[in-house]
């Protein structure tokens, strides 16, 4: 593409500033001659002082100034004479002569065609060599000179006939009209931008991929330049200089260099003496090597004569060369990085063309020469990147060299200004023709259509079609009018066309952009030479003679005609075409794209599958329309699915371009909704026209997005084209590049942008007077709530003008000012008019961070900003509160009254925090002085702000002063210094303790103090503070009586401290905590603190440690504040009264001695209501403990003990188990692991059993005697734990010698002891002679069970359980003459692997053999269970003979006489359940035949059991029979509703029926209602459980008819089912009915709040309600609160099933308030109901007033460490909880440990789930080895 340039000459003056510097250091080495030299063009006058400078350098530049100043003719003259005399460097007598005219370079002087003209510098030269004496080698140098200047008069001719000159260019352009020649573009300057910035290296390693994160450098803008700007001095002299050019297809990279060369030739660069070009495209078609001089002169141009003289010269003069590759990119082979690390090859050694380019980039070859390069912006080879000393990149056209270019296609035409006109109001249009080849396409296309239309014209939309329409031009220009239409005429040329597209699709295909003669058909060439389409040139590929070769004009032409010869090629099909469209296997290198030259191919491709353009693929195929469509389908197919990828920034404005050229919306709608909603641009040029696709893509969705350009360079054209986006939500920007220009240009583009809402503006250039423009655009556009500035140069904004125009926004709810370097004045400034805005919410200045929120209109809540409502009788108005934050901005005492003038500005503020500067004490104190009159909601901040004790003093005061203060927090450490407030209406609002009218004396002080008292906490910790300073605050604090909270933790105080500390606490009246941790206290503050315990009479809790870290921490209880309502105002009284209750003492972590612990017990058995002593941690001694233990019926209010992490001796544990003797109220003594021991006392004696737990404390058989002296020493046992020790088969007899004949009801746990098997014979045959042993359970598998339960009453039940005992023969023996004494054995339960291998007529043998009558028998194979009920008549089978057949391995089994037997052993069974067992026929036979005929059987269960369909339809048959059943159970036997009416017919057959149990089949709405209709007469049936099956609407609507007569109805299960809210409203109607329901469940039925409100309605019929299981049914806020406000109505519920449901915090806490009302709740079941901590509180609170409360669900919830904490508390007061599940939630080590805390004091509690919670290992194993009840594992 030829652009020719305008000219950029050289004037005189600039010839002299060129070679001033090099001049004055070659004359300073001859400073007499220069000043002989200068009298004899100077007059003497001129002259006079120079002789008083001494330096030469500085005496030469004044005489050359001087020489300048005589004017042109006086300098050419000496500069002429110059040359003469001296023997300069060729370059600097080049810039001489050249300044004195010989060279023909004056400013504006035409360039010469004589080419005498320009060798005027070689022949002056020449002459004056001769004219001198010489040597030899000045003659060789001489006729070097000669043959060099021969050769460059050579050159200028060759590139003046290849290229022209700019007066044949003008000349050709009158003609460029009539020849059709494709992309013969007008003479315009192209736009060319410097590129500085440093990271190259990403930009093209990355092949313009996002460089992610990468932050831009300040200096990275890109400056504009001139192609003269490019051959200035670069890179150090002497050096090789490499140029890189690249630019995107079409910006006229070629024909730049193309006209680089015409202006060398016309004289334009003098710097350089030799120009050559190569392009790459042909550089590809040399095979063999060559030398470089190869490589100048046989593939540019030979020299006549004298070659070798000519390429010496070169070597010598390589500064003065100039050598062109055009088109890297092109280059087919790869780069031979070899020579880089290796030195300067030899002149001669041939080399391949990527290894000469490489050693002159390097420098290797020809050093000091000047490398230009051109490519597309695709590939940029490491070894370059490392060498290049410019990089700048061709943009192509702006909008001024638009106009200027189509102004002289179109200059012979009248219609030039409506060309203009038409480009100009076609934005689309405009963004194509900024790319110069586009810019000539449009243009012919225009011209072609106005010469045609001139009235209206209708351009084509892509540049695909652009293309088409052009070639369709071209051949109607050729051929004329005559040759008829469009159609004609492409049918004419259609094979030539044909034949075009293959050449092309081969030449990507093959990577060859040039062919020769033989490559191209005759018919092929003849048509594309005619029309433009193809170039021919000169192909030289050695020093013979050249060759035609013939290229595509442009390469994008080239992809042009390949993507059409995919489109209408019958040899290409779909799978075919959709392998060539992938843009993966583009895109799958980094580095560089896969196939090198394919820019637009895709881009062709996608423009081609559009609607548009099918008519004409119609006619070049000659195919129908169905068989185009087919190929456009599989192109827009590809597309789609490319667009649900990932894709980096340049792989997205590609699919967009793609997108953009298919013309079709429905595609653009789906690729837009595919694509993220967050658009990411990092680091990359786009062009205007880029700009337009992507703002195709973005308005063909229907979502909002967001467009991030990160260090992308965006023009002002580009912002013109984004305008027209409307469904941009969010906009930002981040460039240095971005400057006030730059947001000026984007204040106009706003205006389209109806749906932003924010705008990003960061990391630029842009200062106030771009701020203020910008926001006084912004203004105009309402709908924009965030507006981001960070990192610009906004130093000094106009604030109240800028202010002021923010205020206009509604919606506006964020500025961000950030690291913009706003001075201190101009921060407070801000922070007043930010006050004085009504619509501002906060200032956030912290360091350089600046941000202003404003409330904003939009409807949402306000972020984290504190918005009140102040009511009145009529109507509620906001009021704005305001956050104020200035944070280290260096404010001074100075400042103070400043700031103190701003606050009091303010009549409502939320929070100021002015931490991080220099107040000082003098400036606190002032601003506290006027604390009184600043109104501050929440808190005031002054840490950091060089504070001292006076300064601290000074602080509290202000507790007085200011009555709203609710907190002072101080820390003089860590510089801390905090105030928090509260409002009246916050206390107003609290509801009073206690209601009660003053009395005489309180009224009497109510009236003289009418000043309120709200409590307040001061913190005064890591302060360093001695007893010295106590004083000092104390005689502050004293004034202060309205302390609730006092923390002096982490001083220096020490006992005196303290000590003085108690002196003064009777002064705080409203006191409720003390912390004193911390301050090197001694053991005797101990006792003092122990010895205050009586005088302090509201005391809660002392807990004390002198461990690591300290710890003196006093609580009280709360205080009952009696409210005073005299005279209309309520206030809290001054002096509260308090109601005590009892109290705790801890003291840990302290070594202590038998003498201590004595002098410490009488200490506190002088305490009234001391109630727990907790010495844990303290080392004691077996004599201690016992002699603690000897206070304890002094101790008489104490209610639990705890001694935990204290090593016991075996001793020393039955000293603890001895308690029980020492004290009758002891009710339990427990003690785990030798560590921790746990007393729990009771209020009186002997009101409940004593139970005793030594776990895990390695008892053994000589401990046994003396433990159970001590147990037979006390008469009421509940219950003996002696697991986990080490008893042994010896110990075990010793206990039960001790034991068997205790009279005492009794449970005994002995697991985990080592017991074998003899141990378990032994205790069999003590269970078989003894009369209070009830129960025994063995096991002595993995669990290692033993429990044995004792009774004293008469109790006929004698039951015998064995798992897994793996009984050898020998033991059988033993065990069945042991069995032969147990008389009155009624149930043994055998748990055995060969149980689940037996089949059910093998195990009924064993049954029908067992001793007495059979009455139960249960076989559930899953549990590996056979259990047996047995009655004894008077004459029994012996016991042995079952037992003897008990054989482990298998059984042995008898078959005589097998169904008499059944029946006469099983003729009172009345229970028969079967659990996962097998049915063969004969087994169903008999179960049908003999157990279904049994009168007296009442139960019959078969459940998850296998059976044949004939077998079920027999067993549904024999049901008939069971006319004495009560229970049927056909749960999980696939039963569909086919089997119903067969099922029916026997339940009519069952009048007694009760319990109806259907559960998990497949029963349908048929089904249903068959059973519905047979239920009408079942008037006994109390529970009816059709859960898990298919039942919808129908069937229920039928079953509900019946329930309305079903009034024994006790339980209902329809959990699991699907019928519609509809069908469920029929049901609860129809329950309300069943007065008698006493269970509901109706889990997982998805049935939503519809229906919780409509059973909420129906609830208070339900008064015997005890069960409601609504789990996971979609129940959300709307129905939960409904349910739980009607449930209080149900005061007998039992259990409560919620879980799984969404039912809000407000749900929540209806249910907390109406817990209460159920005293008769078990469990309740919150699983997964998004519960916080905010809940907890009231959920604690309801659950201490449920007394019945045994199990409480919580899991699966979002409960922290808060939640936790709020449920510890309530423990103690749950006296029935056995259990807590708290798994998968956020509790952490405080939540944990607290719970570990209180779940000491709870006995009845089994275990607490904390599964899957934050909480650090070790700290989990910890607190389970301490109670074993605390459970983190999953199972």
């Amino acid at each position: 593409m030829q652009l020719p340039f305008q000219s950029d000459d050289l004037d005189l003056e600039g010839a002299i500033a060129s070679a001033r510097p090099q001049l004055v250091e070659f004359l300073s080495h001859r400073p007499g001659w220069l000043l002989t030299t200068s009298q004899r063009f100077l007059p003497g006058v001129a002259l006079n002082g120079l002789d008083s400078i001494t330096d030469h350098k500085e005496k030469v530049s004044v005489l050359l100034e001087l020489l300048e100043k005589a004017g042109p003719a006086t300098w050419k003259q000496f500069a002429q004479y110059l040359c003469m005399e001296c023997d300069l460097p060729l370059d600097l007598e080049i810039l001489l002569m050249s300044s004195a005219g010989e060279g023909n370079l004056s400013q504006k002087q035409e360039v010469c065609t004589d080419v005498s003209a320009q060798s005027s510098v070689l022949k002056g030269s020449a002459r004056r060599r001769h004219s001198s004496s010489i040597v030899s080698d000045k003659a060789v140098k001489q006729q070097r000179l000669d043959s060099a200047e021969k050769y460059r008069y050579l050159l200028i001719n060759s590139i003046r006939q290849r290229y022209g000159s700019r007066r044949a260019a003008a000349a050709a352009a009158a003609q460029e009209q009539t020849q059709p020649l494709a992309f013969n573009q007008a003479f315009v300057n192209l736009v060319i931008r410097q590129s500085k910035a440093s990271p190259l290296k990403e930009r093209t390693d990355k092949a313009q991929e996002d460089v992610a994160g990468a932050s831009e450098p300040d200096g990275c803008a890109d400056t504009a330049m001139k192609v003269s700007d490019l051959f200035c001095s670069v890179g150090r002299s002497g050096m090789t200089k490499v140029i890189f050019l690249f630019g995107k297809p079409g910006t006229g990279k070629t024909m730049l260099t193309h006209r680089i060369c015409q202006q060398w030739a016309e004289g334009v660069l003098p710097q350089f003496f030799f120009t050559f070009q190569f392009e790459f495209r042909q550089l590809n078609l040399l095979k063999r090597k060559l030398t470089l001089k190869e490589l100048l002169f046989d593939l540019f141009l030979q020299p006549e004569d004298s070659s070798d003289a000519v390429f010496q010269y070169l070597l010598e003069n390589a500064q003065h060369t100039l050598i062109i590759f055009d088109g890297l990119d092109e280059f087919a082979a790869d780069m031979d990085m070899s020579s880089c690390s290796k030195g300067s090859p030899a002149l001669t050694s041939h080399m391949s063309i990527s290894k000469l380019f490489v050693g002159l980039c390097h420098g290797k070859l020809l050093p000091g020469c000047t490398v230009l390069v051109t490519s597309r912006p695709k590939r940029l080879p490491d070894f370059l990147l490392n060498t290049v000393d410019l990089l700048a990149e061709i943009w192509g056209f702006d909008h001024e060299k638009v106009e200027e270019y189509v102004s002289h296609y179109f200059h012979q035409h009248s219609f030039k200004e409506q060309a203009i006109a038409h480009l100009k109001n076609n934005t689309k249009l405009l963004s194509m023709c900024l790319i110069p080849a586009l810019c000539y396409v449009v243009c012919t296309c225009l011209e072609y259509l106005l010469l045609k239309h001139q009235v209206s014209v209708e351009l084509p939309q892509t540049m695909t079609q652009f293309y088409i329409k052009m070639l369709l031009i071209f051949i109607n220009k050729q051929q004329g009018e005559h040759a008829g239409g469009e159609e004609t005429q492409l049918n004419c040329n259609r094979k030539a066309i044909l034949g075009l597209c293959d050449l092309a699709l081969k030449g990507l295909e093959d990577k060859k952009l040039v062919f020769y003669l033989g490559d191209t058909p005759e018919h092929v060439k003849e048509f594309a030479s005619l029309h433009g389409l193809l170039t021919v040139f000169e192909v030289k590929t050695s020093g013979t003679c050249p060759e035609a070769g013939y290229a595509f004009v442009h390469l994008s032409l080239q992809e042009f005609f390949a993507a059409l010869c995919l489109m209408v090629s019958e040899k290409v099909d779909k799978n075919y075409l959709k392998k060539k469209f992938s843009l993966k296997s583009k895109w799958t290198l980094k580095n560089e794209a896969k196939t090198e030259f394919v820019e637009s191919f895709h881009i062709f491709l996608s423009g081609l599958s559009s609607k548009e353009c099918r008519t004409f693929l119609m006619l070049l195929a000659e195919q129908d329309e169905a068989w185009v469509q087919d190929k456009q389908e599989a192109i827009l197919q590809s597309l789609k699915k490319l667009a649900a990828t990932h894709l980096t920034g340049p792989k997205v404005i590609e699919l967009c371009h793609c997108t953009f050229e298919t013309q079709d919306l429905k595609v653009a709608q789906h690729i837009a909704s595919l694509l993220n909603f967050k658009y990411e641009f990092k680091n990359f040029r786009l062009t205007p026209l880029d700009m337009s696709a992507l703002v195709f893509v973005i308005n063909s969705g229907q979502d909002l997005t967001h467009l991030d350009f990160t260090g992308c360079l965006v023009d002002v054209d580009c912002l013109e084209v984004l305008a027209g986006c409307k469904n941009v939500e969010h906009l930002s920007f981040r460039s240095r590049r971005c400057g006030d220009d730059f947001a000026a240009a984007l204040s106009k583009s706003l205006r389209g942008m109806r749906s932003l809402k924010k705008l990003e503006l960061t990391g630029g250039s842009i200062t106030a007077e771009g701020m203020t423009s910008l926001v006084q655009a912004s203004s105009q556009y309402l709908q924009l709530e965030e507006i981001n500035l960070q990192d610009n140069q906004i130093q000094d904004p106009e604030v109240k003008r800028v202010m002021d125009l923010f205020s206009r926004m509604e919606k506006l709810k964020k500025i961000d000012l950030s690291n913009n370097n706003l001075s201190l004045n101009a921060v407070l400034i801000l922070a007043k008019e930010v006050i004085a805005c009504q619509n501002a919410t906060e200032l956030r200045v912290r360091k350089d961070t600046v941000i202003i929120y404003f409330s904003g209109l939009s409807g949402k809540a306000p972020r984290s900003l504190d918005l009140r409502w102040k009511e009145n009788k009529e109507h509620v108005t906001p009021t704005r509160f305001v956050k104020l934050c200035l944070q280290n901005r260096s404010l001074s005492s100075q400042h103070a009254k400043e700031v103190v003038a701003i606050l009091q500005r303010c009549p409502h503020l939320s929070e100021v925090d002015l931490s991080g500067n220099k107040l000082g004490d003098e400036g606190c104190s002032c601003l506290l002085e006027s604390l009184p009159w600043i109104s501050i909601s929440k808190q005031l901040d002054l840490s950091q702000n060089h504070l001292s004790v006076n300064g601290i003093c000074s602080l509290l005061k202000c507790v007085n002063t200011c009555q709203k203060m609710m907190e002072v927090q101080i820390s003089l450490c860590c510089e801390t210094a905090v105030l928090r407030f509260t409002e009246d209406r916050e206390f107003s609002s609290l509801p009073p303790r206690e209601e009660s009218m003053f009395s005489t004396d309180d009224q009497q002080y109510g009236e003289e103090n009418q000043t309120p008292t709200y409590p307040q906490k001061i913190r005064l910790t890591d302060s360093c503070f001695q007893a010295s300073d106590l004083k000092k605050l104390c005689s502050v604090l004293k004034e202060c009586s309205s302390i609730s909270e006092l923390d002096l933790s982490s001083n220096c105080l020490g006992d005196e401290g303290l000590l003085q500390l108690f002196q003064f606490l009777p002064n705080l009246k409203m006191l409720s905590s003390l912390k004193f941790n911390d301050n090197q206290i001694s053991l005797n503050s101990v006792f003092f603190l122990a010895q205050s315990l009586p005088t302090l009479e509201n005391i809660k809790m002392m807990n004390l440690s002198l461990g690591h870290p300290q710890v003196v921490h006093l609580t009280f209880w709360e205080r009952i504040r009696v409210r005073s309502t005299c005279r209309g105002r309520s206030s809290f009284l001054a002096h509260p009264k308090y109601e005590a209750k009892g109290r705790c003492f801890c003291l840990r972590d302290c070594r202590v001695g038998p003498e201590d612990v004595t002098r410490l017990c009488q200490i506190l058995a002088q305490c009234p209501q001391l109630t727990e002593i907790d010495l844990s941690g303290n080392s004691l001694s077996d004599q201690s403990i016992e002699r603690l233990l000897s206070f304890l019926p002094y101790l008489c209010h104490l209610t639990l003990l705890s001694i935990r992490n204290n090593t016991f001796s075996p001793c020393c544990t039955v000293l603890l188990i001895n308690s029980i003797n020492l004290c009758e109220r002891i009710r339990m003594v427990e003690v785990r692991s030798n560590e921790n021991a746990f007393l729990h006392l009771g209020a009186s004696m002997r009101s409940q059993k004593t139970s005793c737990r030594l776990t895990g404390c390695a008892i053994g058989q000589g401990q046994i005697d003396e433990l159970c002296r001590v147990l037979e020493r006390h008469g009421w046992l509940a219950e003996v734990d002696l697991s986990r020790n080490q008893l042994g088969d010896e110990g075990l007899k010793c206990l039960l010698d001790h034991l068997h004949q205790a009279p005492v009801t009794c449970s005994l746990n002995l697991s985990h002891n080592r017991i074998s098997q003899d141990g378990v014979l032994h205790l069999i045959s003590v269970f078989a002679t003894s009369g209070n042993t009830a129960e025994v359970e063995i096991s002595l598998c993995s669990k290692a069970t033993l429990i044995i339960k004792l009774t004293s009453r008469d109790d006929p039940r004698k039951i015998l359980r064995l798992t897994e005992c793996n009984f050898q023969p020998e033991h059988l023996e033993k065990l069945c003459l042991l069995l032969e004494k147990c008389a009155g054995l009624t149930e043994y339960i055998i748990e055995e692997p060969w149980v689940f291998k037996e089949s059910v007529m093998n195990l009924l043998e064993l049954a029908v053999q067992a001793c007495g009558n059979v009455t139960e028998i249960t076989i559930c194979k899953d549990k590996t269970l056979f259990q047996l009920g047995v009655s004894f008549p008077h004459c029994l089978e012996k016991v042995e003979s079952v037992v003897s057949r008990l054989n482990l391995d298998k059984p042995e089994i008898k078959h005589t006489c097998f169904y008499q037997r059944v029946l006469e052993k099983c003729a009172q069974l009345q229970e028969l359940r079967w659990s996962h067992v097998e049915l063969h026929n004969d087994e169903a036979e008999t179960l049908v035949r003999i157990f279904l005929l049994l009168p007296e059987l009442k139960k019959f269960g078969l459940t998850s059991s296998s059976i044949m369909p004939s077998g079920i339809d027999y067993l549904i048959t024999g049901l008939q029979n069971c006319q004495a059943i009560e229970e049927l159970n056909l749960g999980s036997m696939k039963l569909s509703s086919a089997a119903i009416p067969k099922l029916v017919l026997g339940l009519r057959e069952m009048p007694s029926l009760k319990r109806l149990i259907l559960n998990h089949n497949s029963i349908g709405n048929d089904g249903c209602s068959t059973l519905a209709e047979a239920l009408k007469n079942m008037h006994y049936m109390e529970e009816i459980d059709l859960s898990h099956n298919k039942i919808g609407d129908p069937g229920l609507i039928n079953l509900a008819a019946v329930l309305l007569k079903m009034q024994n109805l006790k339980r209902i299960d329809l959990s699991g089912n699907s019928p519609s809210p509809a069908g469920w409203e029929k049901l609860m109607e129809a329950l309300a009915y069943c007065k008698c329901i006493e269970e509901l469940l109706l889990s997982r039925n998805g049935f939503g709040d519809r229906t919780a409100v409509k059973l909420a309605l129906c609830l208070p019929h339900m008064t015997s309600l005890k069960i409601l299981c609504l789990q996971n049914n979609n129940i959300g806020p709307a129905g939960g609160m409904k349910l739980a406000r009607a449930l209080v109505v149900c005061g007998l519920l039992e259990e409560i099933s919620l879980s799984e449901n969404d039912l809000g915090e407000g749900s929540i806490h209806a249910l907390s308030e109406g817990l209460p009302c159920f005293e008769r709740l078990r469990k309740i079941d919150l699983k997964l109901c998004g519960i916080t901590d905010d809940a907890s509180k009231a959920l604690s609170h309801g659950f201490r007033q449920c007394p019945s409360m045994e199990e409480i669900i919580l899991s699966w919830n979002a409960l922290g460490d808060g939640g936790a904490q709020e449920l510890a508390s309530a423990l103690p007061g749950m006296e029935k909880l056995k259990m807590l599940d708290l798994e998968k939630n956020h509790i952490g080590a405080c939540g944990a440990t607290r719970l570990a805390e209180e779940l000491a004091k709870c006995l009845e509690i089994q275990f607490i789930r904390l599964w899957d919670n934050p909480v650090p290992k070790g700290l989990a194993e910890n607190l389970t080895s301490q109670d074993p009840r605390l459970c983190f594992s999953f199972y």
